[in-house]
């Protein structure tokens, strides 16, 4: 929120200051011990086997904090999730990466990381789908299926010993996004879910939420096994083709006007989830569009009120949360 920079009146000013607190005090009502900052006592309710993770630290008999940042538990464990921080891989992590070097059997990507990843020729799907060793043909065949600027969705795969980040697409819902749009939010905003890939059905919208804070949004694709095999054939065949596949070609590649607004639409309201602060998740995401179809124009929901209208209705959702329980 600190970096939301959006002109206010002065009454769209207090309204937005109203839901704020009293998102905060619901917030502090689920979990006081949730924020730190360091020095900060964690409690751990005298709990024996204890196992201090990465941002804690033992004083005189208790556990503290070392970074600021959210407190998680798991069973035992006790650690500091710092925020606003570079991505973490962790292996089977969803993630979304633009290719930035194409190298001998490997493509380079920038996942939003301390290091860049390598996703090698030999963890792809190859066209033919038979499991084989790769040739020199592959080799020299690379670009036709990642170049540089692509948006590539992959699996986190594992670390080697060199240290590099190393990721797979073998399967047919990885690989090659087009026709869409990419956001970059910061990766605490995008919680690990087993879920990552959506689609929207009543927008025609693919969402992939990369762990990485790399969020994709595009045109619904149905996934085909020959998609990589028809890129490869397209670039080691002669150009024969008739100007009517051509135009069928082109089509194909056309995006409807209403389709983009939808775009456009979910884009936007990412953008605003994200500088307010709100986790991105697909309940949330639908809600803020829903209310953003009460607009005349797309742009509008990146103006002041827009961003004063998805803070009260966020209050108001948790608010019949906490009644509830």
């Amino acid at each position: 929120m600190k970096g939301l920079q959006i002109s206010l009146n002065k009454t769209q000013k207090i309204r937005l200051e109203r839901a704020l607190e009293l998102l905060e005090s619901f917030s502090s009502k689920t979990n006081s011990n949730a924020s730190v900052t360091v020095a900060d006592v964690i409690p751990v309710d005298h709990e024996d086997g204890i196992l201090k993770g990465h941002g804690t630290s033992e004083m005189d008999g208790r556990v503290v904090a070392t970074l600021c940042g959210v407190v998680e538990r798991v069973n035992k464990l006790v650690y500091v999730r710092s925020l606003r921080a570079r991505y973490k891989p962790e292996v089977g992590d969803i993630i979304v990466g633009r290719v930035i070097e194409v190298a001998p059997k490997r493509w380079r990507l920038e996942i939003n990381s301390s290091q860049d990843a390598v996703l090698m020729l030999s963890s792809m799907n190859l066209p033919d789908g038979i499991q084989r060793r790769r040739t020199a043909v592959d080799e020299l065949n690379m670009r036709s299926i990642f170049e540089e600027h692509d948006v590539v969705c992959a699996e986190v795969r594992g670390f080697q010993h060199d240290g590099s980040l190393h990721l797979q697409a073998r399967s047919q819902k990885y690989g090659k996004l087009e026709r869409g749009q990419l956001l970059i939010v910061s990766p605490y905003l995008v919680k690990k879910r087993k879920q990552h890939f959506h689609h929207l059905d009543q927008y025609q919208i693919d969402l992939i939420l990369g762990c990485n804070g790399f969020i994709w949004i595009g045109e619904h694709v149905d996934v085909k096994d020959d998609t990589i095999e028809d890129q490869l054939n397209k670039s080691m065949q002669p150009s024969t083709k008739s100007s009517t596949s051509m135009i069928l070609e082109e089509e194909e590649k056309y995006t409807a006007p209403e389709i983009r607004l939808n775009i456009c639409r979910i884009a936007n309201a990412i953008r605003v989830l994200s500088n307010l602060g709100f986790m991105i998740t697909v309940e949330l995401l639908l809600e803020t569009v829903g209310l953003s179809e009460s607009l005349n124009h797309v742009h509008e929901m990146l103006g002041a009120e827009f961003y004063v209208m998805v803070a009260e209705k966020e209050a108001e959702r948790r608010s019949q949360l906490t009644k509830k329980r």
